[in-house]
C-alpha cells in the first residue's frame, strides 16, 4: 500500500502505475482493513460516469464508486470526542 503523502510525491502517473498491481485489486474483494493513510485507487475499473463517495464511520473507510463500480477505498478519520461527524447525503461541488 502507498500513503497519500507518497502518492502526491509520485505524481498522478505514479499513482496509476502503483494502483494497477494485483495486490491492490485483491483489497477490494478481501475487505482487508486499511491502515491510516492507506488507499487503493483503480479508476480504470470504471473510466466514466457519476462518482459517489460513501463514508463508513464505524469502519473509518471511504468507498469511491464511479458508475456503480468501486474504484477506490481509503482510510479516513472522522470526528472526535465532543465533535461528532454529521451524517447524511451531501453534494460536493
Amino acid at each position: 500500500m502507498i500513503t497519500r503523502r507518497a502518492a502526491v510525491g509520485a505524481g498522478l502517473v505514479g499513482v496509476a502505475a502503483l494502483a494497477a498491481t494485483p495486490l491492490r485489486a485483491a483489497r477490494f474483494e478481501s475487505g482487508a482493513k486499511l491502515k491510516p493513510g492507506e488507499f487503493v485507487w483503480e479508476p480504470a475499473r470504471s473510466p466514466e460516469g457519476p462518482v459517489v463517495l460513501i463514508v463508513s464511520i464505524p469502519e473509518q473507510i471511504v468507498h469511491v464508486y464511479r458508475n456503480g463500480v468501486e474504484i477506490g477505498i481509503s482510510s479516513c478519520s472522522t470526528g472526535k470526542p465532543g465533535h461528532r461527524t454529521p451524517t447524511g447525503v451531501f453534494t460536493i461541488l
